[in-house]
């Protein structure tokens, strides 16, 4: 026989070996039952139940009523209960409609749906509820609090102190419970079992690891009787304090004030910047180690404690609180095994004032940085204005040859489009505004068009209006930048055969000229901030920056090029590269109609899109500054997306999106007030509902990116305008 000595490393093939036996050996073992766990399929239906199998769960069983939920849920308990299940409500939860059972060590949940379009009918599911720390309800009980987790056991025994005495005597015994005696307690530094309970009992139990009834590790627990005066007996049984905590941590605040840890369930209302703010919470510990946690943590705040204050319904303790800013009152009681807390505050009549007097303060020189902003944008723009209208020619024009318009254009006219079916003309010139409204003055009178006289004749802008035997012709002549823009529209400018071939569509006065634009080499044009053709037939950019933050922190581009997409897309692969910006390969999609890239620019990260639309090629171009968004305070955390919220109403706005609810309080976000509440949310699509007195509740989604941040602002009708802002 082989023998491996200890230590040995023993050969792949015998651990294979070794494996395959133990895996043959755990085959052959029959699979034991759960007897924690009830068997729901064998439990009694209403009758007129009609089960759902179309989803076998051995864990859960659904069946349907012809009777709405009013009338169900009192029967099931009835039938349950005739079964021998013992019906019983979790601390806290007293007004759910969730039924719990408990039969020996086995636990039950009952919960009931309406059945779909059928508010007559309900839907009844059975949900095995497993029992972690099991005690035995005294048969007759009332008024029974449990939970099987702790344990926590609260209930009315129908005996006198006596009888109840014994039954848990013999009940807890029975289930591996046995009574601590001081040796057996002496692991617990601070157990005392002496504590004498005035017309009553108290008795410590624990329960030996690894007991063969299949336990999970239980803490001691305590279990104390007390008389009642109508003969019955108060029983309560709850984890024994002296294995409680006794020094407890802070947790993560709770509308700025704090909170312990551990907690069973808490809530907050406001902030910490709130007037007044409050928190409450059911704090798993005894009431003295609660208290030393608040005398600890709000000294280390700077709050000081002032004399109790009147005590309300539950409380056993109340201490009023206060600060530099605030005042506030702390209170404490017992429910259940539970310290419930309850604490407020408001702040001081000086504090509002001196908050009131801050924020005009930040209001007023929010506005004078905006003014100082908007002048020197309003001088910058003039400058550049006059610039540009000194390098137009004021050189009198003559007229193209050739034209096929129903007036004539300058020989100097550039980007020309007429839509004769529509009466439309427009082209561009680098001719001043005086240039050619002369031009047309002194083209337009010979052919008998009369001018009626307009208050619009700058230097920058004119407008002039012709009329002739009926028909009327409307024109804008406006510097835009570094040439003039002419449009011209009206009944004397239709022509219903201008050009049979389009069929009535858009033509040039030079197909050929068009043509040598559409095809030719794209150039750039040098008066925009970010890479576009000159051939543009429409364009437009926006910046997205905040008043004395000059650095725009997102920008974007968007026009139109007769061109085909494959040019357009050499175009920008070129240019981009000019300005030092990287293309990454990563998610790039090239296609025959579409196209989008990301890239890397000197700035921060940036993304061109291009697709084909009414044989023209549609650019779009966003560049995002992330220096520029964290000064801005509007760059969201890695991986989410922010969401800046604004209110332009007279009057509070609640939004709940992702299960938070939000107040947005009036002029929130707006001119007045221009910090509003801000959300950092995981990329993904969200649901979102606003709600305004006196106006119906509004839902839509929001599809929001990693990376993005968006402003989501409440109209003063109550709608909502996304806009994307990184």
């Amino acid at each position: 026989m082989s023998i491996i000595k200890r230590g040995t490393q023993v050969p792949a093939r015998w651990r294979l070996l070794v494996c395959g036996l133990l895996l043959m050996a755990s085959a052959s073992l029959p699979a034991r039952a759960d007897d924690g766990i009830v068997d729901v399929h064998a439990l009694p239906q209403l009758e007129g139940a009609v089960e759902d199998t179309s989803r076998p769960d051995p864990y859960r069983v659904e069946y349907r009523m012809p009777t709405p939920q009013a009338v169900t849920s009192p029967a099931v308990r009835k039938l349950l209960s005739a079964d021998g299940w013992v019906p019983y409500v979790l601390p806290l939860e007293e007004k759910s409609t969730t039924l719990k059972f408990k039969k020996g060590r086995q636990g039950l949940s009952v919960h009931f749906t309406q059945a779909l379009g059928r508010p007559d009918q309900s839907v009844v599911y059975y949900t095995t509820d497993r029992v972690y720390s099991n005690v035995p309800f005294p048969e007759g009980a009332s008024d029974l609090v449990f939970d099987g987790t702790r344990p926590y056991l609260g209930c009315i025994a129908p005996g006198a102190l006596d009888a109840a005495s014994d039954f848990f005597t013999k009940e807890m015994a029975a289930i591996g419970w046995r009574k601590l005696t001081p040796e057996t307690a002496a692991r617990w530094a601070n157990a005392d079992l002496g504590d004498a309970v005035p017309n009553g009992v108290r008795v410590f139990y624990e329960h030996p690891d690894g007991d063969t009834t299949q336990f999970y590790k239980q803490k001691p627990v305590m279990l104390t009787l007390t008389r009642r005066d109508d003969g019955r007996t108060n029983v309560e049984i709850r984890v024994a304090p002296f294995v409680l905590p006794q020094e407890l941590q802070a947790d993560d605040d709770i509308a700025g004030l704090p909170r312990p840890k551990p907690t069973k369930t808490a809530r907050g209302l406001g902030s910490a910047t709130s007037a007044k703010h409050e928190m409450s919470a059911a704090v798993m510990a005894d009431l003295p180690a609660v208290l030393a946690f608040y005398h600890r943590e709000l000294a280390a705040r700077g709050w000081q404690e002032n004399g109790n204050a009147p005590l309300a319904a539950g409380d056993e303790v109340a201490i009023k609180v206060s600060s530099a800013e605030e005042t506030g009152v702390l209170r404490l009681g017992r429910k259940y095994d539970f310290t419930m807390v309850s604490l407020t505050a408001q702040l001081t009549e000086a504090a509002l004032a001196a908050r009131a007097r801050a924020k005009k303060e930040a209001d007023e020189k929010f506005f004078k940085d905006a003014e100082a902003a908007a002048r020197q944008v309003i001088a910058a723009d003039e400058s550049r204005r006059k610039v540009q209208a000194a390098a137009l020619s004021d050189t009198p024009l003559n007229a193209l040859a050739d034209s096929k318009t129903p007036v004539p254009v300058p020989e100097n006219a550039e980007g020309v489009k007429f839509a004769g079916d529509d009466g439309r003309l427009e082209f561009s010139s680098t001719s001043s505004v005086k240039a050619l409204t002369a031009f047309y003055r002194a083209a337009l009178k010979p052919a008998g068009w009369k001018e009626q006289p307009s208050v619009i004749n700058q230097p920058n802008m004119a407008v002039m209006e012709f009329s002739k035997g009926g028909k009327s012709i409307s024109m804008t002549v406006m510097q835009m930048g570094p040439k003039v823009n002419v449009s011209a529209n009206g009944s004397g400018l239709r022509m219903a055969a201008a050009n049979p071939a389009s069929k009535g569509g858009p033509v040039s006065s030079d197909p050929a000229g068009a043509q040598a634009k559409a095809s030719g080499p794209l150039e750039a044009d040098p008066e925009s901030a970010l890479p576009v053709p000159k051939q543009h037939s429409s364009t437009s950019l926006g910046t997205a920056k905040l008043p004395g933050i000059e650095v725009p922190f997102r920008r974007e581009l968007e026009a139109s090029v007769p061109a085909e997409l494959s040019d357009v897309l050499a175009f920008y692969r070129s240019e981009l590269a000019k300005l030092g910006w990287q293309e990454k390969p990563d998610g790039a999609v090239v296609a025959a109609d579409h196209v989008q890239l990301a890239f890397t620019s000197p700035q921060g990260p940036a993304v061109l899109s291009l697709a084909r639309a009414k044989s023209e090629t549609s650019i779009k171009l966003v560049q995002k500054n992330p220096d520029a968004a964290t000064k801005a305070d509007i760059m969201p955390k890695p991986g989410h997306a922010k969401l800046l919220l604004g209110n332009m109403g007279n009057q509070e706005a609640v939004l709940t999106i992702n299960k938070q609810t939000i107040k947005v309080a009036a002029g929130a976000g707006g001119p007045q007030s221009p910090k509003g509440p801000t959300l950092d949310l995981p990329a993904g699509k969200y649901q979102y509902s606003l709600k305004m007195a006196g106006r119906p509740a509004r839902n839509d989604t929001i599809d929001i990116a990693a990376g993005d941040a968006w402003g989501l602002m409440v109209g003063p009708t109550g709608e909502v305008l996304p806009l994307q802002m990184y």
